[in-house]
């Protein structure tokens, strides 16, 4: 937070001048205490950027890649240990989610990690963990990647882990199994990884900091291939072939003819997958800017010969370092960061709750937000050539991934940030403008100001000044619809990354090996359409905008839910399809739509609020069920309202809940976890959701005309509401 921003009564003052017609009802005082606080959170350069958290496995494989790097008695390998300690789960082991089972896979590496930090395997908090990891099948059960762990740490040997093959990376571009088919995810942690198959690193730990102990036989009976997971087999296969048990004989036969020493192209592969992986260093916040990535870079270029105070090795060992956040002598590390994403819904949430376009908060964001487009053709443009580049990416720097869903949220920001004077000297039409001229800036700039040349020297400068952001709208715009999916829907970083096959490759079991079409994507693309006020019959749309509508139409579940695979879950699915849906111009009467509103109706908590497990991705038979959050409140609230049901006695119950809960600093509490990295492998806490995503909601519910009667919510007195 900038030490320079406003105080609260500043901000207070402030948005009552920027705001007209709010009575201090409940609604509006809740508002505008959010309002305050985000506002104060705002970076001085304009942006924002909330914690984002994940499980243990982040701090567990930073700490096993210090030790590999001979560094366990770093002193940040104690403050892991110490914030590890702290996530122990009753039963003994460690879960992906608060509230989640025992995963094997996060118990090892936590149990592990708190011996190398030095704890007495016969303490009583290491021996129920050794307990409760053997009785879930022990060390035996860890996923592929962990595996590599193990081998890089002289548990196993590499021949026990699924081949990762660095000839891969020369696997043409128009051949099946090119990289460029795998997710851009996989395809980020796959390239280093091939590279420690190649070179099988292994620093054998001290005796004291073995693990032979988590094993229910021990390390050398370890199968050499697993089968596939859960995770995998519950996906639907619709082939006639066997593909998991074709790719472990594949692997079986790959590392035959690698111990007869047949392996012409290796070292051609090897030089490939280095270059590869330097290249995406530039203009990114280590690897793929996210951390699974950076630390096998990392091994990776050791492998290579670099010393560890190289700048190559440096620059991703810093890029881990800024993820790490030291708290009460403890050290937790983020994936990632956040920014991009959390400035364009914070933006949003703040236009909702009826700050102006031209404050100069919002301008800031504004500027922050253009200033981070991508221009220049990244790892998307591979197999979708011919199509400007106009993204944006997800953390501070990432310039190879834009992904569709944070240029969604941008473009729809920037286009809440347009002048709202009823006079607007753009339309639709000039935000699907094709064929660029070599300057597409002059271009743009030229040919809006030439819309309004008759309306005076003024209407000239202002159009001027908003020109970066009308020409940033229509380029994520094009760029959105050069990267629809032939099903219709949207991926989140490629194109067509769908083949399905992918998922059956031994090292597949991260759930992540592709990137197909999703209908919370897909509904976000039609919103966005509808927010920048395009006419879903326009030429240019109109057939996206019906294979579109086809897609998430199939994607909805019996009961009128949608899955959700980037919020947890049928909350999130069901509240973004049914804003899409509204946006693009689908009546509210219509029958799925009244299918969707009984569903989230059926969900709603006693009291008034929704909340959606994790767990729920396992077990379908728990949509909808869960702890109620506020974020998780807001989704459901914003989709009854897209669904035309401002007066309902529901919505009133989820708006109650909403100011009933809320801190008298305008914050809301949410310890649960309701954002998704990969379904069943890997979720995460937005710190921010629990913000801007009531706010967004209550803002929107005000705006619609609703209103709540100030006896009709308990709990809240006009203390609450004191400065």
């Amino acid at each position: 937070m900038s030490s320079t921003t406003p105080g609260p009564d500043r901000l207070r003052k402030h948005f009552h001048a920027a705001t007209t017609g709010l009575a201090d009802s409940p609604v509006s005082l809740a508002v505008e205490r959010t309002r305050d606080w985000l506002l104060a959170e705002q970076h001085d350069d304009g942006h924002w950027c909330g914690e984002l958290e994940g499980d243990s496995i982040l701090e567990s494989e930073y700490v096993l890649l210090l030790a590999w790097l001979g560094r366990a008695g770093d002193p940040i390998v104690a403050e892991a240990a110490n914030y590890v300690r702290e996530q122990q789960r009753p039963e003994g082991g460690w879960s992906l989610f608060p509230g989640g089972p025992l995963e094997v896979s996060a118990s090892v590496k936590a149990y592990w990690t708190l011996k190398i930090a030095g704890d007495d395997p016969a303490a009583p908090h290491m021996t129920l963990a050794r307990e409760a990891i053997l009785a879930a099948g022990g060390a035996e059960k860890v996923n592929s990647f962990t595996r590599y762990y193990l081998a890089l740490l002289g548990v196993i040997d590499y021949a026990q882990c699924p081949a990762v093959p660095p000839e891969l990376v020369l696997v043409p571009r128009w051949m099946p199994f090119n990289v460029y088919e795998m997710s851009a995810w996989s395809r980020t942690i796959i390239v280093p990884l091939s590279l420690l198959w190649h070179f099988k690193p292994s620093n054998d730990l001290p005796a004291e900091h073995g693990i032979r102990e988590l094993f229910v036989d021990s390390p050398e009976t370890l199968p050499p291939c697993m089968p596939p997971s859960d995770v995998v087999d519950e996906l639907k296969q619709r082939h006639w072939i066997d593909w998991g048990r074709f790719f472990r004989f594949g692997d079986r036969c790959y590392k035959t003819l690698e111990r007869w020493g047949v392996r012409p192209l290796r070292q051609a592969a090897v030089k490939r997958a280095e270059r590869w992986m330097l290249d995406r260093f530039e203009a990114s916040d280590g690897l793929g800017a996210i951390f699974p990535p950076i630390v096998w870079s990392v091994i990776g270029l050791r492998c290579l010969g670099y010393e560890e105070d190289s700048p190559e090795v440096r620059s991703q060992l810093h890029e881990l370092e800024r993820l790490v956040i030291r708290e009460r002598e403890t050290a937790r590390l983020q994936p990632c960061k956040s920014p991009v994403w959390d400035t364009a819904i914070a933006t949003l949430a703040l236009r909702e709750a009826g700050v102006k376009w031209d404050d100069p908060a919002v301008n800031r964001a504004v500027d922050w937000l253009v200033s981070k487009e991508v221009r220049v053709a990244g790892d998307w443009a591979v197999r979708n050539r011919g199509h400007e580049a106009g993204g944006w990416f997800f953390e501070y720097e990432n310039r190879f991934y834009p992904d569709v869903d944070d240029t969604c949220m941008v473009s729809m920001a920037l286009a809440q940030c347009l002048p709202d004077d009823g006079d607007e000297p753009w339309s639709a039409e000039f935000f699907l403008q094709d064929g660029w001229s070599p300057h597409p800036e002059d271009a743009s700039t030229a040919a809006v100001v030439t819309a309004r040349a008759d309306s005076g020297a003024a209407a000239v400068r202002s159009i001027e000044a908003i020109a970066p952001r009308l020409n940033a709208i229509r380029r994520g715009v094009r760029w959105i619809l050069a990267m629809q999916n032939k099903d219709g829907g949207w991926g989140a970083f490629d194109k067509d990354n769908d083949r399905e096959i992918y998922t059956r490759v031994p090292f597949a079991d991260h759930n992540a090996m592709i990137d197909p079409s999703t209908a919370d994507l897909t509904a976000r693309m039609l919103e966005m359409f509808g927010r920048i006020g395009v006419d879903p019959r326009h030429p240019v749309v109109q057939p996206c905008v019906e294979k579109a509508l086809d897609f998430v139409w199939k994607d909805q579940d019996p009961d009128g839910a949608w899955y959700g695979r980037w919020g947890v879950n049928y909350l999130y699915g069901t509240w973004q399809c049914l804003v899409g849906l509204e946006k693009i111009g689908v009546p509210t009467h219509h029958p799925r739509i009244r299918d969707a509103v009984r569903w989230l109706e059926s969900v709603q908590q006693e009291n008034g609020g929704w909340g959606e497990t994790p767990a729920s991705y396992d077990d379908p038979s728990l949509r909808g069920q869960g702890p109620t959050t506020p974020s998780q409140t807001a989704w459901a609230l914003m989709g009854l309202l897209a669904a035309g049901r401002v007066d309902d006695e529901s919505v009133r119950r989820g708006v109650r809940y909403l100011l009933e809960t809320q801190n008298p600093d305008g914050t809301w509490d949410e310890p649960w976890w309701t954002g998704t990295g990969f379904p069943k492998v890997f979720y995460l806490r937005y710190h921010l959701y629990r913000i801007y995503w009531p706010l967004m909601a209550l803002g929107r519910f005000q705006r619609l005309g609703g209103r709540i009667e100030d006896d009709a919510v308990s709990g809240i007195t006009g203390d609450s509401f004191a400065d």
